[in-house]
C-alpha cells in the first residue's frame, strides 16, 4: 500500500486517468536532431502538475518514439534509463537500434525527459552562475573518511545545497519525486491509443521507478523488465544506498584480472609484465597514497586521490572503459602522461573546463533533487553526528566507491523538500503478469542480490543472471540475453529460474553489440 494519504490519491488518480482517457498523443517530426540511426518521431502529453490536488495546472511531457521495425506494432514500451535525472529522449535515440533488437522489433519504444531533467521544462537547477556551479561540483568528491576536516566541509556543503535548493525550488522540488513520475508513465501508457496496460523497461534507478510502478499499479502490468536493479527499500528508507556498492570492489578487482589476461591491449600489464592482478591493484592504492601526499598537475587539473577514486568508480559502469582507465593509471604511475588524451578521458568524469562543468552540472542537481525528496523523513539524519556512522558504513561496504556516495547522502540527510507523494509500501504485490529482472553477476553499482530482493516481493517474477562485469545488461553483448529479452517481449516467455546468460564480448576485446546484432540478423 502507499502512504496513509494515498487512498485519496488513488481515487484522484482514477479521476485524472479518466479525464485523460480521450487524449491520444499526436506524433510528428522532431524539432531537435537526436541523431538516431532509426526513424524517430516526437510528441507531447499534458499531465497533472500535482497529482495530489484537483487543479487545472499541467506539466508537459516531451516524448520521443522509435516506431516498431516490424509492423503492425504489438504495442508501446515506455523506457527510463536511470539516474535519477537521466534524460530519456536522447538516450533512447542513441540506443534505438540495440533496443529494437532486444525487444524483437515488434514494439514502439517511447521515452521522455522526467520531471526536473529538462533544461527548458521545469528544470531542477539550484545554481545559475558558473562560480556557484563550480563550488557545487567541487564538493562531488571522494573524501578520505579519516579526514574529519574534509568530512566537516562536505557536510557544510550539503547544508548549503539543501538550503539553496529549498529557497529556489520550494514548489518544483516537491513535484519531481518518483511516485509522480510513475503516474506520468501510466499517463503515457493510457494515452497512446492502446489497451492502457503497462509495458515498461527500466535500467538502474529506472528499476526503482519500475518497482514503484508495479507496486502502485499491479493490475495494470502487462510486461515489465527491470535491468540493473536497485534496492528500492534502501532508496526510500536508508541514510545511503549501502547495498548498491556491495560488489564494487570485486568488480574493480576484475578489471586487473582481465588486464593481466590481456597484456597486448592493457598498457598497465604491458608496463609491468611480471605483475599479478593483485600487484597491479596494489599499485593503484600505492598511487592513491602518493597523490594523497603530493598531488600533481596535468594541464589545469590538479590530480589527487579523489580523481583516482572517481576514475575507479566510473570504471564500474562498463568494461569498454577498462582499456582507457588502466591506460590513465599507467600514465600516472610511469609519469609519462599524454596531457590531451588524459584530460579528454578524465573530462567525462569530472569538470575540467566550462563545457564539462555545464554538462556534469546539468546531470547531478536533478539526481540530488529527485533522490533526496524521495527519501522519507526517517531517512534524513539531520545532524552530522547522527549521520557519521553512515559514512563509515559506506566506506566499509566499498573502499573504491563508498566514499563517492558521501556527498549526495550528506545533502539528502539535510534536505528540506519532500516529494508530495511517496510510495511507502513493502513492494509485496501480485502483478497482473510476471516481471522479468536482469542482473549482471559482477555489477559494481547494483549487485545481483538487489534483483533477488525485489523479485521476492513480485509474485511470479524471475531473475536472469548475465555472467559479466558492468552496470546493466546493455553493456554486455550477449546473444543469450538478446534472445531472452526478445522472447519475453514478443511471447511473454520467462527464462527458467536460475538461468545464466554467458557474455560474448570479453573485457579488453573489440567485440560489440554490433557483432551480436549482425549474428541475430
Amino acid at each position: 500500500m502507499i502512504h496513509s494519504r494515498i487512498p485519496l490519491f488513488t481515487q484522484l488518480s482514477s479521476l485524472l486517468a479518466a479525464a485523460h482517457a480521450t487524449t491520444v498523443v499526436q506524433w510528428g517530426t522532431c524539432t531537435d536532431n537526436f541523431g538516431s540511426l532509426l526513424p524517430v518521431d516526437c510528441g507531447t502529453l499534458l499531465v497533472p502538475l500535482d497529482y495530489t490536488v484537483t487543479s487545472n495546472e499541467t506539466y508537459r511531457l516531451d516524448l520521443l518514439r522509435v516506431p516498431a521495425t516490424i509492423q503492425p506494432a504489438k504495442g508501446s514500451i515506455v523506457l527510463n534509463f536511470g539516474g535519477p535525472g537521466e534524460v530519456g529522449r536522447s538516450t533512447l535515440a542513441g540506443y534505438a537500434t540495440l533496443l529494437q533488437a532486444l525487444s524483437g522489433g515488434g514494439y514502439n519504444l517511447i521515452s521522455f525527459d522526467p520531471r526536473g531533467t529538462s533544461a527548458s521544462n521545469m528544470p531542477f537547477t539550484c545554481y545559475d552562475s558558473e562560480y556557484e556551479l563550480q563550488k557545487f561540483a567541487d564538493a562531488q568528491t571522494a573524501p578520505d573518511v579519516d579526514d574529519t576536516a574534509a568530512l566537516g566541509r562536505l557536510w557544510a556543503r550539503g547544508t548549503i545545497d539543501a538550503n539553496t535548493c529549498a529557497q529556489k525550488h520550494s514548489v518544483t522540488g516537491t513535484l519531481i519525486g518518483t511516485a509522480f513520475t510513475a503516474r506520468d508513465v501510466m499517463s503515457i501508457a493510457e494515452s497512446v491509443g492502446e489497451d492502457g496496460l503497462l509495458r515498461y523497461w527500466g535500467f538502474s534507478y529506472g528499476t526503482t521507478l519500475g518497482a514503484t510502478l508495479v507496486a502502485m499499479f499491479p493490475d495494470k502490468v502487462d510486461k515489465v523488465i527491470l535491468d540493473g536493479v536497485q534496492n528500492p527499500h534502501q532508496y526510500y528508507h536508508s541514510y545511503a544506498d549501502f547495498e548498491e556498492w556491495e560488489l564494487a570492489d570485486q568488480s574493480f578487482s576484475g578489471m586487473f584480472n582481465s588486464c593481466v589476461a590481456s597484456p597486448d591491449v592493457c598498457s598497465l600489464a604491458k608496463s609491468n609484465p611480471n605483475a599479478t592482478a593483485t600487484d597491479l591493484e596494489q599499485s593503484f592504492f600505492d598511487l592513491v597514497n602518493t597523490l594523497d601526499q603530493r598531488p600533481i598537475a596535468v594541464g589545469d587539473l590538479t590530480v589527487d586521490s579523489s580523481v583516482l577514486y572517481l576514475l575507479a568508480a566510473n570504471s564500474l559502469y562498463a568494461t569498454t572503459s577498462w582499456e582507457n582507465t588502466t591506460l590513465m593509471f599507467d600514465m600516472l604511475m610511469t609519469g609519462e602522461i599524454d596531457e590531451i588524451s588524459f584530460l579528454e578521458f578524465v573530462g567525462r568524469v569530472i569538470p575540467i573546463d566550462n563545457t564539462t562543468l555545464l554538462t556534469i552540472g546539468s546531470v547531478y542537481p536533478p539526481l540530488e533533487g529527485i533522490h533526496c525528496s524521495d527519501r522519507t523523513p526517517a531517512a534524513r539524519a539531520g545532524t552530522y553526528d547522527k549521520f557519521l556512522p553512515a559514512v563509515y558504513e559506506l566506506s566499509n561496504t566499498s573502499k573504491i566507491i563508498g566514499r563517492s556516495d558521501i556527498s549526495l547522502s550528506m545533502a539528502c540527510a539535510q534536505w528540506k523538500l519532500d516529494a508530495k507523494e511517496r510510495y511507502e509500501g513493502d513492494f509485496q504485490v501480485s502483478p497482473k503478469n510476471p516481471v522479468l529482472l536482469i542482473a549482471n553477476t559482477y555489477d559494481g553499482h547494483t549487485p545481483i542480490q538487489s534483483a533477488y530482493n525485489v523479485s521476492a516481493g513480485f509474485e511470479g517474477s524471475v531473475v536472469l543472471e548475465v555472467k559479466g562485469y558492468g552496470h546493466t545488461s546493455l553493456v554486455l553483448p550477449s546473444l543469450c540475453t538478446s534472445q531472452t529479452t526478445a522472447g519475453y517481449w514478443v511471447n511473454g516467455t520467462l527464462p527458467e529460474p536460475g538461468t545464466v546468460c554467458q557474455v560474448d564480448a570479453p573485457p579488453f576485446s573489440n567485440i560489440s553489440w554490433a557483432n551480436i546484432l549482425e549474428e541475430i540478423s
